[in-house]
């Protein structure tokens, strides 16, 4: 379960699961919305989900954003927008909302956009991407859905790489056989940092990854 937001928090109304444990479906969050469902993890100030919704208009795509304040600014932004029918973002730690998430193998695609901002070997503990999170996301996923990560730190790409490869749901879908690796972001929207990359010249770690097909 999330932990209790203080009432006097200044965002402590911002969008959440409904309160308890109990299992919450997608269209319980998007009313007559069928999907394909995506979700993205971390959305930030939210420019990949604006860019997505308009790249891709027949998705239905969830943003999991732990800090309550760009959760609520994101999501009031994307009701001004008029794509709250397509796109939410609620306020939770998406280890815990994930485990509640339904029904299973009903996600299209899963993004995780330059996640982790702590260098610091004591914030270790706060990684998002952990083995964890790998299990409710290989739920989650249809077969062959996809998981995608970007990083533009060659660090965190090899502790993804590695922990990703090496869990049995999952298998390289990159730009060669056998190998998770991208050149290309081929979701038509970039995130504010990715865009920043991008001017600075920055090296982008793309890794892209496809729930195996059952056997």
């Amino acid at each position: 379960m999330d932990k209790v937001v203080n009432p006097r928090h200044p965002y402590a109304h911002a969008a959440q699961l409904p309160p308890g444990t109990d299992p919450v479906a997608f269209p319980e969050i998007f009313p007559g919305r069928e999907g394909p469902w995506e979700i993205e993890i971390g959305p930030g100030r939210g420019g990949f989900m604006f860019e997505r919704c308009a790249a891709a208009p027949e998705v239905t795509l969830l943003g999991l954003e732990i800090r309550f304040k760009w959760a609520n600014i994101v999501d009031e932004k994307l009701k001004k927008g008029g794509l709250s029918a397509q796109a939410r973002v609620l306020a939770a730690d998406a280890k815990i909302a994930l485990e509640r998430l339904r029904p299973d193998a009903s996600v299209r695609a899963v993004f995780l956009m330059f996640p982790d901002p702590w260098w610091k070997k004591r914030h270790e503990k706060r990684l998002v991407l952990g083995e964890e999170l790998l299990v409710n996301i290989a739920r989650l996923l249809t077969p062959e859905g996809h998981l995608f990560i970007q990083t533009d730190v060659e660090e965190r790409a090899q502790r993804y790489e590695a922990l990703v490869s090496a869990h049995p749901a999952f298998e390289p879908a990159g730009d060669e056989a056998g190998n998770p690796h991208l050149v290309e972001n081929p979701y038509g929207a970039r995130s504010p940092r990715e865009h920043r990359a991008i001017a600075d010249g920055l090296p982008i770690h793309r890794l892209r990854y496809r729930k195996r097909a059952p056997a």
